[in-house]
């Protein structure tokens, strides 16, 4: 077994190392999500935590992890008497992104089940978990199946496993631990608040700061045991602590002034439901309990907000998480002070609370700076008048731009679109886009399983073996079953799609109201790509040539910054945007064979700049049909004569198009709401978008 790197030797972090030991102290706090980029010791600082934990003691021989204290009644290891009893180390049990069902919650032989009777039960990683943490790295990428497993298990304390009437429970009450980098993709706002403890994390700026990391790194990597050594006092004394506030922790008041301010700053910062302020109380007693105190002060409530807060305000999916720390300061001010034994009037009150050790900019989890602060946010680049709107760039401009730059538009209030999905029945990731063969929707056959049996079709398989009853002896009520005879059922729900925007920002959509349309559209889509679990990618074209503003992704919020800041003007090399988005799909599609495409053109339909540019555009286009690509074109054209450009473009790639009107899912307007395949009559097409 290798040695984990020492937590005690982590290099800053303390807002990280924080909330990770408060959850050492108090489980009841539910857990920590890390936000952070790459390579800022993120899955590091979790595995270390496992060497602090306390030891458990556990039933001999219980599989599940029973208290001998207080066994779980309905063990299926059980009854557990008063036999003997084992210590041994919490157990960190890591759940890797592409685990199976089974894998999770555990599997029982249903051959043995149904021709026996027998429950056979081997547990998954939530029994291994129990009384432990369990530790998921790039959560945010965990399939959907598996989210609704742990959302079951995190708010029962138990899991459940029933297959086809065979049903068994045992407990699971764990430490969620998750890391995620928030560029490939958010969390389901259910399992967002699953989380008591939220910290974002980045790499310090400061040279002599990084100079010791790479030296403990360096040493860490060459001998582990003696690297670990050196720190094992400082490990100790940490472990010790952790008992200490375990046990001090009964003892610890939390006085009516204390909850006052900590339901007052739930109120102030209008989070939803009762959560916060739960996770905020317990996470304050920890404080307290870790500070060796028996009273909570303002400055545990305050830093309980910082960590219980910033991942629980977000109202939108565009919204970054983060704290407002002025507006929880006057909080925390107006509302102390109203119990006379409190300690906001002690000394270390609110006047001048705890502010991060590090004291670096933001003061703590959450102290990022806020979303108003972000390139595009005020309103007077908005004010300026536009010449030449709705006219071509004028001269033709080198990659990426050049001269006649518009400055960007804001995006138009976003919109509850339409539903754009793939045609035909395809087998990708689980999400809620398309119609695609998977694990879990609704029963359409069955078939043979091709491996181990996960779905049995019960009706399918007592017909496979009701033939053969005679010639294998049946004498009692028991149906006798083979492996031959057992039928896997197939199912039919949805998935995700990569849904690439092809996004036309030239001089000819550059009249600052189009643009901002443009923009509103395209955000609403993406709103809708959220919802759904699809990944995206944008291609921009303008100038004279494409570029790849967003290879493909799980994190929609990426998108939406990039899409904000998506500069307009110059001529329009439409067959340019085509070809790059071809290549680009054609890459992803080596990566992801079983992920299905969704083209999304925003354009007016026009194609300007370099030889025969209409004529290019056209063969461009063609290479999606042939290839079977299922298409969209947003129609941007406006003003009373309408070309019918973008109608003509989506016949040539064999798709459909719609206009900025017709893609609002209130519109009256006649929309198609499944994109049409390769194989459809183009004419129809473009009759459509007329």
């Amino acid at each position: 077994m290798s040695t984990p790197y020492p937590f005690t030797a982590l290099v800053g972090q303390e807002d990280l190392r924080l909330a990770l030991l408060l959850n050492a102290v108090s489980p009841a706090v539910g857990g920590v999500l890390v936000r952070g980029e790459k390579g800022t010791a993120k899955s590091t600082a979790v595995r270390a935590l496992s060497a602090l934990m306390p030891e458990v003691d556990v039933v001999s021989g219980c599989r599940f992890s029973c208290d001998p204290a207080s066994p779980d009644p309905g063990c299926p290891d059980g009854p557990h008497g008063t036999g003997a009893s084992d210590s041994r180390p919490a157990r960190m049990v890591e759940l890797p992104v592409g685990a199976s069902e089974d894998r999770l919650v555990g599997a029982l032989d249903i051959e043995r089940a149904l021709a026996e009777g027998v429950k056979a039960f081997e547990p998954g990683l939530l029994a291994d978990a129990h009384r432990g943490i369990l530790y998921v790295d790039e959560v945010n990428l965990l399939h959907d199946h598996l989210v609704d497993l742990l959302l079951d298990a995190a708010a029962m304390g138990a899991s459940y496993v029933e297959r086809e009437g065979v049903s068994v429970r045992h407990a699971s009450k764990f430490l969620l631990v998750g890391t995620m980098n928030p560029e490939e993709g958010e969390l389901r706002p259910q399992l967002l608040d699953r989380f008591g403890l939220t910290v974002e994390v980045a790499a310090s700026r400061e040279p002599d700061e990084r100079v010791e990391v790479v030296r403990r790194r360096l040493a860490y990597d060459d001998d582990p045991a003696g690297f670990a050594g050196r720190w094992a006092d400082e490990e100790s004394a940490v472990r010790a602590r952790i008992v200490a506030a375990r046990d001090l922790l009964p003892e610890v008041r939390l006085g009516d002034g204390a909850l006052r301010q900590i339901a007052a700053t739930c109120a102030a910062f209008e989070v939803d439901g009762m959560r916060a302020d739960i996770v905020m109380a317990r996470t304050a007693t920890a404080l307290a309990a870790w500070a060796g105190r028996t009273e909570v002060l303002a400055e545990d409530v305050r830093q309980a907000a910082l960590l219980a807060l910033p991942h629980r305000r977000r109202r939108a999916p565009f919204d970054a998480p983060g704290l407002d720390e002025d507006k929880l300061d006057e909080t925390l001010e107006e509302f102390g002070g109203q119990d006379g034994d409190e300690g906001d009037r002690d000394e270390g009150g609110d006047d001048d609370p705890d502010p991060d050790p590090d004291g670096g900019p933001g003061g703590g989890p959450g102290g990022q700076p806020e979303p108003d602060d972000a390139p595009g946010a005020d309103g007077e680049s908005a004010a300026q008048p536009e010449s030449g709107e709705d006219r071509e760039g004028g001269e033709p401009q080198p990659s990426g731009g050049g001269g006649g730059e518009q400055t960007p538009a804001r995006a138009a209030e976003p919109f509850r679109t339409k539903v754009l999905s793939v045609p035909g029945l395809g087998e990708g990731a689980a999400g809620r886009r398309s119609r695609a063969r998977t694990e879990h929707g609704r029963t359409i056959g069955a078939r043979r399983p091709r491996g181990a049996l996960t779905k049995l079709h019960l009706a399918a398989t007592v017909q496979a073996a009701a033939p053969h009853q005679r010639a294998r002896g049946r004498s009692g009520p028991g149906l006798v079953v083979r492996r031959d005879d057992l039928r896997q059922a197939s199912r039919e729900g949805r998935e995700g799609n990569l849904v690439l925007f092809v996004v036309d920002a030239s001089g000819s959509m550059a009249a600052r109201q189009r643009m901002s349309a443009v923009k509103g559209a395209v955000l609403s889509l993406l709103l809708d790509a959220y919802q759904r679990r699809d990944k995206v990618g944008m291609v921009t074209f303008r100038g004279s040539a494409a570029d790849v503003a967003l290879p493909p992704t799980s994190s929609v919020d990426t998108a939406a910054v990039r899409l904000e800041s998506l500069p307009t003007g110059g001529r329009t090399p439409l067959a340019a945007g085509l070809l790059k988005a071809h290549e680009v799909l054609r890459v992803e599609r080596m990566r992801d064979p079983a992920r299905r495409a969704l083209v999304v053109v925003v354009t007016d339909g026009r194609a300007t700049g370099g030889p025969e540019p209409v004529a290019l555009a056209s063969r461009a286009a063609r290479l999606f049909g042939a290839d079977g690509v299922a298409s969209v074109v947003v129609d941007c054209e406006s003003g009373p004569v309408r070309l019918g450009l973008a109608g003509q473009l989506a016949g040539e790639l064999g798709g459909t198009a719609v206009t900025l009107d017709e893609l609002r899912a209130d519109s009256i307007a006649g929309l198609v709401k499944d994109v049409r395949s390769s194989g459809q009559n183009s004419g129809q097409s473009s009759r459509r978008a007329a």
